[in-house]
């Protein structure tokens, strides 16, 4: 059967589990593509992690459940991949026993902007009596520290305020993202629906749900997509106009290989008869970002998702910053044996070509949800080569960190991986690759972002950490994270 977002639901596929270790050691789907089943690999990085834990804890003494909510997990999970895959992450075996050696290593933090990220309602929590129990305990902890931050009036915002959470239905957005990670700001988006008012989170709803994040927090933590739909005319048109003004959206989200009801085919953004009006509206509403989705085919001709159409169209509108998102990587799905033979990764490796052979185009950026996550559980190496495809061809301040989280659990072990994840010495050599330093992943894990988005850097670094969430943040890290360790979207087995 075929499921929203486009993708097809096979038989064992599971949705809302509970990751058996920190890291997932299975492709999660965020609705866009049907998740493979685990890999062999991915079997064994399992398997060492449990061992790893079971060891660490029975020194630490603690049960091997607790330890995998510690960085020690998170280390262990790490050192697993390492030994199966091959050195690809910079972590140290003293990480997985002792706290202050992994805070130490992890350096200075960074400013993180995760361009893509989503919203999961309480309806896709597990059904695990456990897991009902810990989201009840986390709710009430964080009803709590609310109320006593609003009785001591850090936030005026919040005077009127009465006290509950359950009526914004976001709780799960917030702990995951906000509270067990690192993330200062975030674009909230959706899967496509039959219409854009239908879509699995509408435009309406992800302009409410970011004013609210933002209200409590008294910050701005979140900025919010709108959706534009060519195939559509001149209806799109008028709501582009109607997002802009009465939502005041971000971004325009588009999904070329999804249409709407009734058409039977997607377009392209380079179509000067279908996209031109909208990029044109784009430009006059003063909104001119627009995000496409790209790679990980869904609709019912995958080609349109393709990325190819966006060199003409960058060329043509030079003042919209086109964010391409998944970096047109094609998926998952077949890529190990495609690499294997050609050396090639589908569609990215032909878009950067595209994009070498036009170095003057500045205005195309190569947004990383669901590729770096895919890639880097499953084919680290392929991941090495595909961040230094797009670090060749666009330039390191032409990437954008963005996780598709929460449909991956939170962001976090994603930014872990990140920021130990290194592309070995050897692909530099051969390939002339741009090792990613410090300043490259400074640059994608948030601050090419703030650029695109008129986000003042300095700013929102003296801003955040006195706002409202950050103090929830506080106290819920002293008083005892919980993660959840929740996978919301779909997975084989």
């Amino acid at each position: 059967m075929r499921h929203r977002g486009g993708f097809r639901r096979k038989p064992g596929m599971k949705q809302g589990v509970i990751s058996l270790t920190p890291i997932p050691t299975r492709i999660v789907s965020n609705e866009e593509f049907t998740p493979p089943p685990q890999t062999p690999a991915q079997a064994q990085v399992e398997a060492l992690v449990t061992s790893l834990a079971d060891e660490a804890s029975h020194r630490l003494g603690v049960t091997r459940r607790d330890f995998l909510r510690t960085t020690g997990g998170m280390a262990a999970a790490l050192l697993a991949m390492n030994a199966v895959f091959g050195k690809f992450f910079d972590v140290l075996d003293i990480e997985a026993v002792e706290a202050a050696a992994f805070a130490e290593r992890q350096g200075d933090p960074y400013f993180i902007f995760d361009v893509q990220t989503h919203y999961v309602g309480a309806h896709y929590d597990p059904t695990d009596a456990e897991t009902k129990r810990k989201g009840a305990v986390t709710k009430q902890a964080l009803l709590g520290l609310r109320r006593r931050v609003r009785e001591a009036g850090l936030n005026p915002k919040l005077a009127g305020d009465q006290g509950t959470i359950d009526d914004l239905s976001w709780e799960n957005f917030v702990k995951e993202v906000f509270l067990d990670s690192e993330t200062s700001v975030g674009l909230i988006s959706t899967p496509p629906g039959p219409y854009p008012q239908e879509a699995v989170v509408p435009p309406k709803e992800m302009a409410h749900i970011r004013d609210e994040v933002n209200r409590v927090a008294g910050s701005q933590r979140m900025l919010a997509h709108g959706l534009a739909t060519p195939q559509l005319g001149q209806a799109d048109l008028d709501f582009m106009e109607l997002q802009a003004g009465a939502l005041k959206v971000d971004a325009w989200k588009c999904y070329t290989g999804s249409p709407p009801k009734g058409v039977e085919h997607g377009w392209w953004m380079d179509d000067e008869k279908i996209a031109y009006p909208m990029l044109e509206k784009a430009r006059k509403v003063g909104v001119p970002r627009v995000c496409v989705h790209k790679g990980l085919p869904l609709g019912p001709v995958e080609d349109y998702n393709h990325p190819r159409d966006l060199i003409k169209a960058a060329k043509d509108f030079p003042d919209i910053a086109f964010l391409v998102y998944h970096s047109g990587f094609k998926g998952a799905a077949s890529v190990e044996e495609t690499f294997t033979k050609t050396g090639e990764i589908p569609w990215t490796s032909e878009f950067c070509r595209l994009k070498r052979t036009e170095p003057g185009i500045r205005n195309i950026y190569m947004e990383l949800g669901s590729t770096f996550g895919q890639l880097v559980i499953t084919y680290p190496l392929i991941c090495a080569h595909l961040l230094g495809q797009i670090l060749d061809a666009f330039g390191a301040d032409h990437v954008l960190w963005g996780t598709d989280s929460i449909w991956y659990g939170t962001p976090q072990w994603q930014i872990e991986a990140f920021r130990r994840f290194q592309i070995p010495d050897q692909l530099i050599e051969k390939h002339r690759y741009h090792p990613l330093t410090r300043e490259v992943k400074a640059k994608i894990f948030g601050l090419n972002a703030a650029r695109v988005f008129d986000v003042d850097v300095q700013a929102k670094r003296n801003e955040v950490p006195k706002d409202y969430v950050s103090r929830i943040r506080m106290t819920y890290l002293e008083e005892g994270p919980e993660p959840s360790h929740r996978l919301y979207g779909w997975v084989v087995g």
